[in-house]
């Protein structure tokens, strides 16, 4: 999640339509490790949707500005 919150403030810094790809490619990455958290039952699942809607709103929030 530490990459993904990278990214997004350097999207937020140039929002460029690479930066953006490496957003795009950050989430995917963190939803990823999410869910397989959640099946392995390391993350209860309500827990692993707050952290999914927190990346999201991160990004939403950045969108919002631009």
């Amino acid at each position: 999640m530490k990459k993904y919150f990278q990214a997004v403030e350097e999207y937020t810094a140039s929002p460029t339509p690479e930066n953006k790809t490496v957003v795009d490619q950050r989430m995917a990455e963190a939803y990823s490790k999410i869910d397989k958290a959640v099946k392995r039952d390391v993350f209860h699942r309500n827990n692993g949707a707050r952290k999914k809607s927190r990346l999201a709103k991160a990004l939403q929030k950045v969108a919002e500005a631009s």
